[in-house]
């Protein structure tokens, strides 16, 4: 279990906290807004109304025992800026910030941030590779290079082995896992025959897994 302190109750950071919190892991959350700090309330371990761009309030809530510190403050990218300066200068472990454009995320890691997530980027991204691939039906991204994709089988590798399509060889492409009626096996050999009901979790490079699936 981890000790989380969560700045900022948006719609962003309200369903992060719910999420950490699902995990079991504990949530300290704030926000200025009284409204969303007792809306917070009944799912996180605590929530305090406060200013984080207030030096002497962050200090007063011990930010080096926190295993992680997210700030999600979406509509006041100065605040987030000053909150994330503040976070690392008072001894924060990993800093978690939330950027709205490219630009934002370079003055974050500039300024303190440890990482930088951009929700409504890799929502865009997500939505875009599902709805206009015809294999693809969910990814997982490990980098800005590599990432995980469950796909269908497509029609032309039902009926052959996992060595007859050799992705490996031809893409660098590793098949994973296989999944059919909700069920996943991990344990998979090169004589494993495809079918119509199946799908795929492979890893690989976004570029050839857009060339091995026509994305």
């Amino acid at each position: 279990m981890k000790s989380i302190l969560l700045i900022g109750l948006g719609n962003f950071g309200m369903m992060t906290a719910r999420q950490i919190r699902e995990m079991g892991h504990q949530v300290m959350a704030i926000d200025q807004n009284e409204d969303r700090v007792n809306e917070a309330l009944p799912f996180v371990t605590n929530a305090l109304i406060g200013d984080s761009t207030n030096r002497s309030f962050l200090e007063s809530l011990g930010i080096n025992n926190y295993d992680v510190c997210i700030e999600t403050i979406g509509n006041d990218f100065q605040s987030s800026l000053e909150t994330t300066s503040l976070l690392k200068e008072l001894g924060g472990k990993m800093v978690v910030s939330r950027a709205n454009r490219e630009v934002q995320a370079k003055f974050l890691l500039r300024n303190g941030a440890d990482e930088v997530v951009n929700p409504e980027k890799e929502i865009a991204k997500w939505t875009a590779i599902r709805y206009t691939s015809n294999h693809i039906l969910d990814y997982i991204k490990l980098d800005d290079n590599h990432a995980i994709f469950e796909v269908q089988v497509p029609a032309v590798w039902i009926g052959k082995s996992i060595q007859d399509i050799d992705i490996r060889k031809r893409y660098g492409i590793n098949i994973m896992a296989i999944k059919e009626n909700g069920n996943m096996s991990l344990n998979i050999s090169p004589n494993d025959i495809l079918g119509e009901n199946q799908t795929l979790m492979v890893l690989g490079e976004y570029k050839m897994i857009q060339k091995c699936f026509h994305i």
